[in-house]
């Protein structure tokens, strides 16, 4: 290889080392993301080289058929599951292949998750529900700090006045809210909501919905899977996701 050759390819390095550590204005950005269950003839690919971007104080939807690969996605996107290859970059770093010790930490500084089934101990009450991710990221702040956060993320909620109940004494609809709480409460730029409305009746549904309408216009970044096209419709925009890919946005036919 003669000298030009080697400056070219040096330059080349130098440019893919740039190009996939670069600052960016998103809060989420997947390049050529790829997930692959299994090897050789029982290969899967759940996803096949995604590329998604949403910004700071954007509300997102992603919505796609069974087996589109929208909860692969979602998994990845909240640091539970790591990708085969490509990049995922979360608040300007990249988080792609970090070791389960990093993962856990940036889960608990940089996430709130909403589950569609609440996911709270049943038998503590809704204060120490939502103080939980604040003792599992091994701050050592005050007691008394961590109960004026908890029940700040209570208030604003609308359930200050059922702190001290457990899950088990409240409606479906009570209990998202105390979700949601928790995921407010060590204050994350990233709020992910997996089918927040999933086991929810109607009404129910559409008070959480003002809720998360609520905490998107005070800033906050809310990415949300739903089968539910009217749970969509709340949203900014909606990434459609079938076979793996992003298709069209807003082309997203017959969810379920």
């Amino acid at each position: 290889m003669n000298e030009y050759a080697v400056r070219i390819s040096e330059f080349l390095q130098i440019w893919k080392v740039w190009w996939e550590n670069r600052m960016t204005d998103y809060l989420i950005e997947t390049r050529n993301l790829t997930k692959v269950y299994g090897s050789g003839e029982i290969a899967v690919a759940a996803l096949g080289g995604v590329d998604v971007a949403i910004e700071p104080g954007e509300f997102v939807a992603i919505m796609g058929p069974s087996g589109s690969g929208k909860s692969t996605l979602m998994n990845i996107l909240g640091c539970l599951d790591q990708p085969t290859a490509g990049h995922y970059i979360l608040d300007n770093q990249d988080v792609s292949y970090m070791s389960k010790t990093e993962l856990a930490h940036v889960r608990n500084h940089k996430i709130g998750f909403v589950f569609q089934s609440f996911n709270l101990l049943p038998r503590v009450s809704a204060l120490k529900n939502v103080m939980l991710p604040m003792q599992y990221g091994g701050g050592r702040s005050p007691v008394n700090e961590r109960k004026e956060r908890t029940m700040a993320a209570l208030e604003a909620v609308g359930l200050a006045d059922r702190a001290h109940h457990r899950p088990t004494e409240m409606s479906g609809g009570q209990r998202q809210r105390v979700a949601i709480a928790r995921a407010l409460v060590n204050d994350p730029p990233l709020i992910l909501a997996d089918e927040p409305t999933g086991n929810l009746d109607t009404r129910s549904s559409e008070e959480i919905m003002e809720i998360l309408h609520k905490l998107h216009s005070r800033g906050r970044t809310i990415s949300m899977v739903t089968h539910e096209p009217d749970i969509a419709t709340h949203t900014q925009r909606v990434i459609c996701i079938r076979d793996g890919q992003v298709t069209a946005e807003g082309d997203c036919v017959s969810p379920n």
